[in-house]
């Protein structure tokens, strides 16, 4: 029994070995356990303020976040994943993306929290868009806890936080301004806090002055409305951004926590945060990383919410499946920039993840056994499905592959309709002795979803085509029609017989040889009467993928 324990043990630490060599968010949790010892439980943080569409750029750090969490659960640790919602900031512009512009500027220099959804589904304008993430990340197997900081600020769940700041209000100053020059550094009094004024709401408001213990004195230059509160109770008191964000480190205790490469600047916010976390809160600053911005391919310049020149999740799942939007980023080191893509390139790219599963799963050989390692981890970060314990869970059932390129030809083959689509696949598969699983067809259909919509809205126009209807002929000269009857003869009609494209293309250029035609002429007439292109799908394959009755119905007008 002993054996057999060191036994597992040791194939244990041999896993434990390959994977922290092989993915940057094994290194990242073997980073955070080293710096912050082993713990009964380690926290990892991300968030945003919802003041506008959450864009693909923000959803890198929640991703970032999702597979060091990962990571550290592979590990067998405990892990609280926290996503906080910074919902009580104020509502300082209103996106150009957004509609009824004229009632949200109403609400300009509120809290985000207060603006009405222009929409009218949800209870906010923040809530809408927190919402919108909430319901998409459980779709790429994301679930986080959420905190709400409005709901929590409101709750003085941070009275002793603020209070705190308030002491060490000197010490604060000098460390915001050790990274500014002279020309920036704070002048005058200076409050580490800001208030929403409890008559009106709006944060247009000055602190007259704090009586060193709970009570807080302010008045409103909107509405002339004045008051000492108290901490313990008050609804509108907020920190500032930098002494904020440390002081909630020290609150839920968060050992990771990334940032975006403006925060990671120097004499940026994640240092002068660090300084405050440390010397004002006690908590030594989060395990952290840099990464880097999300371009889309086409567009110029980083997104923006503000701006409205956005993508968010729900823009790429209509393009890749959940396991494809996984592997873009488990596949890419954080601090690396790197565009999605939504032309030509997306076919590329579900090729690559279709190689690394072929790896995974042994069917293709990597270069060695560092690049298995590598690309049987990436995999297994990109699957969706976890395991009770949130541990990374490799599909008990190998997917069937179907290259993206033929299934966009086979869609528009059926004419946008997935069933159809679907129900030729199944049916191949079946003559082959290997019929489709349920585990199997249900990917299948997410990546057929796909295929259809980026065909659809997309790919450019030289990649899409509609088959012609029986009796819609192609103006084709003589030699060029002869070829086409060869076509149909020496090919079409025993197309069942080939068992692969290589030898369908030998008979197809048989056939241009028995016309007079070379094969590039044939080629052109064959996609002339297909499809009324000059061009098309490698054709071999192209006619292998249709079924013959429709084939010599399109065919048959050539005599």
């Amino acid at each position: 029994m002993d054996k057999q324990h060191e036994s597992r043990d040791a194939e244990a630490r041999r896993d434990t070995s390959r994977r922290t060599a092989a993915h940057w968010a094994d290194e990242t949790a073997a980073k955070i356990i080293r710096e912050k010892g082993e713990k009964e439980q380690y926290t990892c943080a991300s968030g945003i303020t919802p003041s506008g569409t959450v864009h693909i750029g923000n959803f890198r750090e929640i991703i970032s976040v999702d597979l060091v969490v990962r990571a550290l659960r592979d590990l067998g640790k405990k892990v609280r994943f926290i996503y906080s919602w910074d919902d009580y900031d104020v509502f300082r512009k209103v996106p150009k993306n957004m509609p009824r512009q004229a009632e949200l500027e109403k609400y300009l220099r509120f809290p985000i929290t207060m603006a009405p959804d222009p929409w009218g589904r949800d209870a906010s304008y923040a809530r809408h868009h927190e919402v919108d993430v909430e319901t998409m990340l459980p779709l790429v197997g994301i679930a986080p806890e959420y905190l709400y900081q409005a709901e929590r600020y409101r709750a003085s769940v941070y009275a002793e936080g603020i209070q705190k700041a308030l002491k060490h209000r000197d010490a604060l100053k000098s460390i915001l301004d050790k990274y500014r020059d002279e020309e920036h550094k704070i002048q005058g009094e200076w409050w580490p806090l800001s208030v929403f004024c409890d008559a009106c709401c709006r944060d247009d408001t000055d602190i007259d002055g704090w009586d060193g213990e709970w009570g807080l004195s302010y008045h409103c230059n909107s509405c002339g409305h004045k008051e000492t509160t108290d901490l313990r109770g008050a609804r509108g008191v907020k920190l500032g951004w930098r002494v904020d964000w440390p002081m909630r480190w020290e609150y839920e205790q968060v050992d990771f926590e990334p940032a975006g490469k403006d925060h990671h600047s120097q004499g940026g916010s994640f240092d002068t945060a660090r300084h405050v976390c440390k010397d004002v809160y006690g908590w030594d600053a989060p395990v952290t990383f840099r990464y880097d911005f999300i371009g889309i391919k086409g567009g110029a310049g980083k997104m923006s919410s503000s701006s409205g020149r956005l993508y968010d999740l729900s823009d790429l799942l209509k393009v890749y499946t959940p396991e494809l939007v996984r592997y873009l980023f488990a596949g890419t080191r954080p601090n690396t920039e790197f565009t999605i893509s939504f032309d030509l390139d997306v076919i590329k790219i579900y090729e690559d993840y279709d190689k690394t599963e072929r790896i995974a799963w042994k069917i293709e050989a990597a270069r060695d056994e560092a690049a298995y390692n590598r690309e049987r981890r990436i995999y297994e970060l990109s699957q969706v499905e976890v395991s009770p314990e949130g541990k990374t869970r490799f599909p008990q059932v190998r997917p069937v592959q179907v290259p993206f390129r033929h299934l966009c030809n086979l869609i528009q083959i059926a004419g946008g309709d997935i069933g159809k689509t679907l129900e030729g696949l199944e049916k191949a598969a079946a003559a082959t002795d290997k019929p489709l699983t349920p585990e199997q067809c249900a990917p299948l259909r997410a990546r057929t979803i796909c295929a259809k919509y980026w065909v659809e809205e997309c790919a450019p126009e030289e990649f899409r085509f509609r088959l012609r209807l029986p009796g819609e002929r192609a103006e084709l000269s003589a030699p060029e029609a002869a070829g086409i009857r060869a076509l149909r003869e020496g090919v079409v009609c025993q197309i069942e017989t080939f068992t692969d494209d290589k030898s369908c293309a030998e008979a197809i250029y048989g056939a241009a040889e028995t016309a007079g035609l070379d094969g590039k002429a044939l080629f052109r007439a064959a996609y002339q009467a297909l499809i009324g292109k000059d061009q098309g799908p490698r054709l071999a394959s192209f006619l292998r993928s249709i079924e013959k009755e429709r084939l010599l119905e399109i065919l048959a007008d050539y005599s």
